[in-house]
């Protein structure tokens, strides 16, 4: 979706087309950024920027809170209408999902045929007004998950931009290194050093010196330079944020099951944030009842974490403040955002611990890389088996 918050913002006040808008905190106030038009980003803003640089590099900006409730609302919306095209629906965040399109092509033509459909329908049928100016999306059409990210992202905004299968290293190859999903500016600063600006430096790159200079991120760099699709998660600039959820084969209330699947949860998103080599500073609690009332809950946390113990606590609270004992649950989901690479500070866990906790997730995700994701779970979530 195309500055997702600020386009739903939109559909209630056209008003705001044209303008630069910005969705998160007052300009005037501690805060960040959450989501900023097309317009404001020709001022430099971008999501997670503070409020008041944003203020700063535009000052007749217009502030509005964030309605997070509503995202959901109309990201609901979006995904029912993906359904429609394909059951493989694979939503990684509020506003971006991966659809495999592989044996559609009765029902809806080639890919690129099937997009055109997609954004058609997205315009036209998310508009509480009406018409055919309804929510914009851009579209990348690929044959990896990594190649259709890229070329989504330069399709922006209300763009669709489709690579033939067999020419996405050349695709790729003129693009700066910074373009591959998960090369944040720690990684970028390395890979100049090396004298590597563009993908196609990269993909020159032996792969064992990348993986020397960067153990196993430097394999998945080595084929994601060729527009292989790897094992390891990446995490969208733009998004800021890693979640996983579980919607239950029957609603439950049973607190039992409830805290097993956040504690599964937990798990897998600390996985992912390993993978990136990433720590999270706030985390997001996702609950839908039986009656589709969705809430959402966040914590800033002291310190950045990946570690799933401190994600499953911190989410277990926020649930049991939020949950009403009398509703039963259809959801359960976690998010971790405001990302930060490479290692987070240690100020509540001593040295000597904190490295034999890391210890023992990064044995853990070994196993879980080779067995399945199930392989090896805490004891806290192995009673909800049967929503898997």
């Amino acid at each position: 979706m195309d500055a997702f918050f600020v386009s739903v913002e939109e559909l209630y006040d056209p008003g705001l087309k044209g303008r630069p808008v910005v969705v998160g905190a007052p300009g005037d106030q501690r805060g960040v950024v959450a989501a900023a038009s097309y317009e404001a980003r020709k001022y430099g803003i971008h999501s997670a920027m503070p409020s008041r640089t944003a203020q700063r590099l535009c000052p007749h900006a217009l502030f509005l809170p964030p309605r997070m409730e509503l995202y959901e609302e109309w990201s609901e919306k979006v995904r029912a209408i993906l359904e429609r095209f394909t059951p493989i629906v694979q939503m990684v965040s509020i506003d971006e999902a991966y659809l495999d399109l592989t044996g559609t092509e009765r029902l809806h033509g080639p890919a690129w045929h099937a997009a055109q459909k997609i954004q058609r329908t997205v315009a036209t049928e998310l508009n509480p007004a009406g018409g055919g100016a309804g929510l914009p999306c851009s579209i990348g059409v690929a044959a990896s998950y990594l190649v259709a990210k890229v070329a989504s992202d330069l399709a922006k905004p209300r763009g669709l931009l489709w690579v033939p299968q067999g020419v996405e290293a050349a695709f790729l190859a003129p693009l700066p290194v910074r373009r591959i999903p998960g090369i944040g500016k720690v990684t970028e600063k390395v890979l100049y050093s090396m004298a590597v600006a563009t993908v196609a430096d990269l993909a020159k790159v032996p792969e064992d010196q990348l993986v020397e200079t960067f153990g196993r991120w430097g394999a998945a760099l080595y084929r994601k330079a060729r527009g292989q699709d790897t094992d390891l998660w990446f995490v969208d600039e733009e998004q800021k944020s890693i979640s996983h959820e579980r919607t239950f084969s029957e609603d439950t209330g049973d607190p039992a099951t409830l805290e097993a699947t956040l504690s599964h949860l937990a798990e897998l998103v600390g996985k992912r944030l390993r993978e990136g080599r990433l720590h999270a500073r706030t985390i997001t609690l996702k609950l839908r009842t039986a009656e589709f009332r969705t809430l959402t809950r966040a914590k800033t946390l002291v310190e950045p974490t990946d570690l799933d113990g401190v994600l499953y606590r911190t989410a277990a609270e926020l649930f049991r403040r939020a949950w009403d004992r009398k509703k039963k649950v259809r959801l359960l989901g976690i998010a971790a955002g405001s990302l930060v690479e490479g290692p987070g500070q240690a100020s509540l866990f001593d040295a000597e611990q904190r490295e034999r906790l890391e210890r023992l997730a990064r044995a853990a995700d070994r196993v879980r890389d080779r067995y399945g994701a199930d392989a090896v779970q805490s004891a806290k979530s192995l009673r909800p088996k049967q929503d898997r």
